[in-house]
């Protein structure tokens, strides 16, 4: 049986109103609000640390539909601000479910709402660009909504790495499932190598990924010093995705700077791939609406091969860093031409944009974990 929930609005700074049924937890949330565009994968969504600071709109229209399970989640805890969706599915039906959406929102603490035109509200994204806005299961009234909404803050300017970030160092050991993809099927060969994280926000799959690959992985907190990313003397050091304004992070950049110019091999992905492009003296400018889904078109520029990625990130590395020639586009987005990947021509650093782990999304870029490793192989040569 369906469910009915109470009412509940989506405000947006330009004055829109969106209304339909709450579920999850009673209240209200604040943040810019943007469209991912996935089949599935909802629960890699809601605890993906990139989406703090977001209301995140799902596209595919039926959601909820098999439910929640212990295995899907890229953190211990769910990090998106509220949740947009046409239908809530009226039952969870999965022999992996442990929970059903709506249950695991309200432990969550998380607000949501269903019931809403997903088309609409996402065309208003894609001509306006992500606005900021607010959903609300107890506030009635639709200009003080909107007034709130307008005061919502940007997400330009914004360090939310903080807020997402270990508070401590760990060793990492687990590897990846069947149902999270390996890097390449079967046991890997070779050395093992040691491993700097530095976690911005990083996806448990990404380093579920490496360990697979027989990395011998450490993850320090984002405010790590120079010091204490290097110590033990790691084989490479590697940069995790985040959310916020990657402009504003000036210790990250320091860091990426300095391992860099102590010749340690490097690699980032997402926001650790936008701190690289400015430690290397490059820049990022914020996208109209982002990008956000597992249907992103990217070519490997080395091989000419095109292959479907997932993304999600709000800003982009600007392509004057190519200039002078040091550093090289390596992937570029095929929906918008902006730059997907990156690696300098002299030194052992490489990143890109989109994500290589999936989680959610299709495994075209995962030869990307493999790659640095072989990489690491051959300058040990």
């Amino acid at each position: 049986m369906r469910r009915t929930g109470p009412p509940a609005l989506l405000a947006l700074e330009d004055g829109s109103i969106f209304r339909g049924e709450g579920f999850g937890a009673e209240g209200s949330c604040e943040g810019e609000v943007v469209f991912n565009t996935s089949l599935t994968g909802y629960q890699e969504i809601l605890t993906d640390p990139s989406y703090k600071g977001q209301i995140v709109t799902m596209t595919a229209p039926l959601i909820g539909n098999y439910g929640i399970n212990s295995e899907d989640a890229e953190a211990e805890r769910a990090w998106i601000e509220g949740f947009v969706i046409r239908e809530l599915s009226p039952i969870a039906s999965n022999f992996r479910s442990q929970e059903d959406l709506h249950s695991y929102l309200v432990r969550s603490g998380v607000t949501a709402i269903e019931g809403v035109d997903t088309r609409a509200l996402t065309k208003r994204i894609r001509e306006k660009g992500a606005l900021r806005g607010i959903v609300s299961t107890v506030e009635r009234d639709p200009d003080t909504l909107v007034d709130k909404a307008r005061n919502v803050p940007l997400m330009a300017g914004r360090n939310l790495v903080n807020e997402v970030t270990r508070r401590r160092e760990a060793m990492w050991e687990e590897g990846a499932s069947a149902a999270q993809f390996l890097p390449e099927p079967g046991a890997f060969e070779g050395p093992i190598f040691d491993l700097t994280v530095i976690d911005y926000g990083a996806k448990w799959n990404i380093l579920r990924n490496l360990t697979s690959l027989g990395f011998r992985v450490r993850v320090v907190p984002a405010d790590a010093e120079l010091a204490t990313v290097l110590s033990g003397g790691p084989d490479a050091v590697f940069l995790s995705n985040g959310p916020g304004d990657p402009s504003v992070l000036t210790h990250a950049q320091a860091v990426a700077r300095g391992v860099i110019e102590k010749g340690v091999p490097l690699f980032g992905i997402c926001l650790g791939h936008q701190i690289i492009a400015q430690a290397l003296g490059g820049r990022t400018y914020k996208l109209p609406f982002g990008h956000h889904g597992g249907n992103h078109p990217v070519m490997d520029l080395t091989t000419n091969k095109v292959e479907i990625t997932a993304q999600n990130h709000g800003f982009a590395v600007h392509e004057d860093l190519f200039a002078d020639g040091t550093v090289e586009m390596t992937h570029k987005s095929l929906n918008d031409d902006t730059v997907e990947g990156l690696r300098h021509t002299t030194l052992p650093v490489m990143s890109v944009q989109h994500h290589p782990e999936a989680a959610p999304g299709p495994h075209d870029s995962l030869y990307l974990f493999r790659r640095f490793r072989d990489e690491l192989i051959n300058l040990t040569r």
